[in-house]
C-alpha cells in the first residue's frame, strides 16, 4: 500500500470507493485507463479482489499489474517480472489461483529476510520498517512508477532495465 499511496498522490487517484471487496479508483496512466486497487481482504486472500475486477472488466491477465513485498530481495531490492511463482507470498499465491495462471506482471519490493528463522514469517511482514529502511524503500516508489509505465505501454523489457535492481551496498 506504500507503493499505491505514491501512485495514488502522482495520478492524482484517490481510492475511496468500495468495490470489488477493495478501496478503488480510476485514472489515466501512460494514455490507459487503469483502476487502482487496494484490496481490503486478508492479504492471503487478495486474489478474491483481484479475480473479481478482472471478471467484471474482463481484464486479461497480463494486463494486471500486481505489487507485493519480497523476502527474499533484501530492502531496497525491486524485480519485475512477466509471470512465475508465487515465491512464498501468499498474496501472490492467492491471486495466481484465483485467476487460474501465474502470467501477469509484478512488481517486488523487497523488505529483507527474517531476522531469525524462528521468527514468525506473519509477524515480520506485518511489523514496522525502521526509519531507515523506510527511507531506503520510499526511493524505489518513483522508479517503480516509471516502470509500471513502462508496463502500461507494453514495454516489459523496458520496465526491466528501470526497476530491476539491487540495493545499494551499506556504508561503513
Amino acid at each position: 500500500f506504500l507503493c499505491m499511496d505514491k501512485i495514488c498522490e502522482t495520478y492524482h487517484c484517490p481510492t475511496d470507493r468500495s468495490k470489488f471487496n477493495a478501496l478503488v479508483g480510476e485514472t489515466t496512466i501512460a494514455g490507459a485507463r487503469v483502476l487502482l486497487m487496494r484490496p481490503q481482504t486478508y492479504m492471503n486472500a487478495s486474489g478474491e479482489a483481484v479475480a473479481a475486477a478482472a471478471r467484471f472488466y474482463k481484464i486479461e491477465p497480463a494486463h494486471i499489474i500486481v505489487c507485493s513485498d519480497d523476502v527474499n530481495l533484501d530492502v531496497g531490492g525491486m524485480r519485475v517480472r512477466a509471470k512465475g511463482s508465487d515465491g512464498g507470498q501468499r498474496g501472490l499465491r492467492s491471486i495466481i489461483d484465483e485467476l487460474g495462471t501465474d502470467a501477469f506482471p509484478r512488481v517486488r519490493f523487497g523488505v529483507g529476510k527474517k531476522p531469525h528463522p524462528d521468527y514468525d514469517m506473519k509477524d515480520w511482514v506485518l511489523s514496522t520498517f525502521a526509519p531507515s529502511e523506510l527511507d531506503t524503500i520510499r526511493t524505489l516508489f518513483p522508479i517503480a512508477g516509471e516502470g509500471m509505465e513502462w508496463l502500461v505501454k507494453g514495454n516489459f523489457d523496458k520496465a526491466m532495465q528501470v526497476c530491476n535492481r539491487k540495493p545499494a551496498p551499506k556504508q561503513p
